[in-house]
Parts: structure tokens; sequence; C-alpha cells
């Protein structure tokens, strides 16, 4: 009975806020910042080592979520899916440096028809232009908090509601900001999937205090919501994007590359210092926002968006979808093999990865770091940890199974285990269907990855440093 008046109290609420938003008068404004290549659980409030007062103190404010996902662990295709709400295959922004193509409507084409001023600053990653038609803020790789000023001044004086997008470069290496005296790396606890090395500790040493440095943009952006006294009306979203560029993490399909941190603070409709364990994927904050802008999630347009609104969730629903879905090609990026696929489907407890050519070697620009250099040199000094670990990040089986609930840092490849044959058989149907729904055709679609990359075209853009 407990159970079902709990959840007849969170569809009332839910019917209330979608009617809420609807009103457009009271049009919530839509401020979304997001790092990059920054592993979630080494977030304070996520029980990680970096110091975060920030993003910590937002989340005693708002909603923390405990499962997000991503569809792909690489800046560009994650960036896109975000503003068009397609998983990467379907839109054809898969592969890294990409595109959608012309005529995809975006976030932009949403929000704008709807009264929304719509603005970014930072990290961009996108194309083409025609698509993401916004309001281009200065900022080329980090925001620009005077012109993000000026921005948010002038909405609040006329009172539009506003759609603004901040995009920080951070932790992205180098690791160059921030003050890394705050990290002894002689003191630092690594996870037991990351070889203990000295290049391995300095640079995790950097790396948090890259961390702590968005932190303090998470800051910057509610201060000036605070300041021209916006923060409640605003509905804001920090998000960590994919893992760190660290072994295991970016560039994968494991949790650690595809998992996000997601903290959501809208005061009088989320409630403040909660947590929610629903599983949910980046492709779900568009149609959250029309939702809540007042657009309509029926329209023949929005019916091609592959996320489903998050306003339940945010109403304190702690269930949203039954399985994640992930992709990862290295085929014309930084380092990459010339062709190495991966999708993986996740469910509450399981995770699957189909690997498509185990037969090639697994390499990105995190072979080549010196943190890795350093564990080749252990591996080949004698160190069988390190051989171990080498091995398993460069050479895979062809597929792979994880029970989550027992081995979350996904250590004990369960593939061969005959008990959970029928576990293993059932996630690849589902895999192979949502490969279909995407139109990927695995190895066929991976071989095609430059043709959906700005680098593959006839006129190539200058070489970009990020992977």
């Amino acid at each position: 009975m407990i159970r079902l008046l709990f959840s007849l109290s969170v569809f009332v609420v839910s019917l209330f806020l979608m009617g809420k938003a609807a009103t457009a008068n009271e049009q919530p404004n839509l401020v979304f910042v997001i790092a990059d290549d920054c592993t979630f659980r080494d977030i304070g409030c996520y029980g990680g080592q970096a110091h975060t007062p920030r993003i910590d103190a937002l989340a005693e404010e708002g909603m923390r979520f405990t499962r997000c996902f991503q569809s792909v662990a690489m800046c560009s295709p994650t960036r896109h899916s975000i503003y068009c709400g397609q998983y990467p295959v379907k839109s054809g922004a898969y592969p890294n440096h990409t595109f959608v193509p012309d005529g995809t409507a975006s976030v932009v084409q949403f929000l704008q028809p709807l009264g929304y001023q719509v603005a970014q600053s930072g990290k961009k990653h996108i194309a083409p232009r025609s698509v993401f038609d916004w309001e281009q803020l200065p900022g080329n790789s980090n925001p620009d908090f005077e012109a993000v000023e000026e921005f948010v001044k002038g909405c609040s004086e006329t009172e539009q509601p506003f759609c603004l997008f901040l995009c920080s470069n951070e932790p992205h290496t180098p690791w160059n900001k921030g003050d890394a005296s705050r990290y002894d790396p002689a003191t630092l606890e690594l996870p037991p999937y990351i070889l203990d090395t000295p290049e391995t500790r300095e640079g995790m040493s950097r790396y948090l205090a890259e961390i702590t440095y968005f932190d303090s943009q998470v800051g910057q952006a509610i201060d000036l919501l605070d300041e021209y006294q916006v923060a409640d009306n605003t509905l804001l979203i920090v998000v960590s994007e994919q893992g760190n560029s660290m072994p295991f993490a970016k560039w994968t399909c494991y949790d650690s590359g595809l998992q996000s941190a997601c903290i959501v603070r809208w005061p009088g409709h989320v409630q403040a210092g909660s947590t929610n364990n629903a599983m949910i994927e980046y492709i779900d904050f568009l149609p959250t926002w029309i939702e809540v802008a007042g657009g309509d999630l029926n329209s023949d347009v929005a019916a091609k968006l592959d996320g489903k609104s998050l306003l339940p969730a945010l109403a304190g629903k702690q269930t949203h979808k039954e399985l994640v879905f992930g992709e990862m090609t290295t085929r014309g990026i930084n380092n990459g093999s010339d062709h190495y696929g991966i999708r993986s489907v996740r469910s509450d407890r399981y995770k699957y990865i189909w690997n498509f050519t185990p037969e090639v070697a697994f390499q990105n620009a995190c072979t080549s770091s010196k943190e890795f250099v350093s564990w080749v040199r252990e591996a080949e000094a004698g160190n069988s940890q390190a051989k171990e670990l080498v091995d398993r990040y460069k050479h895979r089986p062809e597929i792979e199974l994880y029970d989550l609930a027992k081995d979350p840092l996904e250590m004990h490849n369960l593939a061969d285990d005959p008990k959970h044959q029928e576990t293993k058989r059932s996630l690849r149907q589902e895999l192979d269907q949502w490969m279909q729904r995407c139109g990927d055709n695995g190895q066929a679609t991976e071989m095609d990855a430059l043709n959906h990359m700005k680098r593959g075209q006839p006129k190539r853009t200058k070489k970009r440093a990020s992977a």
C-alpha cells in the first residue's frame, strides 16, 4: 500500500510539473554545465578524492543521479547526442571529430520557437553550424564568464527565458590547470584497474587538480544565477562527461568510461539533497528540456528523438530505463586502431560488451601516454600485475560479461561461465535489436566511420588536439 501511494504521489507531482512547465510566462531557464574527461567517481560527492566544494554543495541543494550514462566515451559524439537527442549511429555522429547531416533538429530548433534564447560558451566539437545555430558567446575551450554574465544579465532584464550551455575543457589533458600541490602523489588512492607507478601518481595528482578547477567554474555559473536573481526559476544540470584518459575509462564501454556524474537543481521542483538511482542517458536531456519549456514531444520532429523525458525522475521516481547502450569506434581518432568497434548493453545488474575485432590490438591516445608507457615498462621488467593490465587493455576477447552488483569495476569477465549463458544470450538479443533500430551494421559501420568525420571530408580541417 505504501509503495502504491508513493507511485500515485509521484504521478500526481509529475502531472503538476508538466502542467506548470507548459505555462509560457513561467518557462524556466535551462543551464547545462559539462566537464571534459572526468571520471564520475573521482568527484567528492560521488566518493572521490577531488576537492569539489561547489559541486558537493549543489548536490545538497538538488538531486544526485547515481546511474547516468552517455552513449560514447568520446567528446564529439557525446555532445551531438546531448544537443540532438539521438543515439550516435542513428544520427551519424558516432566517431570522433564528427557531424550530423544538415537539417537535423537540435536543441536550437526545438527551443527557439518556444521563445528561448539559446547560447553556448566554451568547448564546441560539433558541426555543422546550420544545426547548432545558437548565439555563440566568446570562449573557445572554456566558458568566458564575462560574456556569460552579460548574457544572463540581458536575459534577466528582458525576462526572456534562456537555455545556456557552459562547456568546460577540464579536466581534459594536458592537466595543467589548478593547484596540483593540493594532491600529494604519494598519498593518493588508486583503483585496482590502475597500475601504481610514479608516472601514474603524478598524472593523477594533476588530473585531480583540474577537477577542482572545473568545480570553480561550476561555482562561477551558480554565482551568476544568484547575482541576477534567476536561480529560483532555473533548471540547472551539471555533468562530468566521459571518464578520464587513464586506461579503462575514456574510449571504452566500461562504466568508468560511459557513466557520468549528474546533479540537477530546480528549486521548488526537485527535492533538495535527494539521490536518484534510476538509469538515465544523456539523450534524455533534450526531451526533458522540450517538455519543461512547454514543447510537444508528440510532434513528428520530436518523435525522432531516442531519449525519454526525465520529469518523472526529477519528481522522485526511482526507475526510468531498464537498459542503457554504448558504442565506441577507434577509426580516425588520434593514435587509434585502424578499426576497433565496440558495442555494449547494460541492465540493472549486468554489462555485455561485444568487441568486433578481438584479433586487432586496441589502442588510442592513452596507449601512447607517459602513464601507460610506464605500465609497459613495468610489464617488460617482469611485473605480473602490469603485464596483466597492459594485456587486458590492448587485447580483449570478443565477448565480455560483468556482474556489476558483485564486480562494479568490471574486473572479472564471466562470458565463458556456464551459469551466465542465459544472461549473455538475453543481453545479446537486446543489443542486436538496438543496433538494428539505429541502423548499425556492426563492422561495416565501423569501417564507414571516416565518412562521418570532418577529417574524412574533401576539405579537411586542421587536425585537432583533442582525441
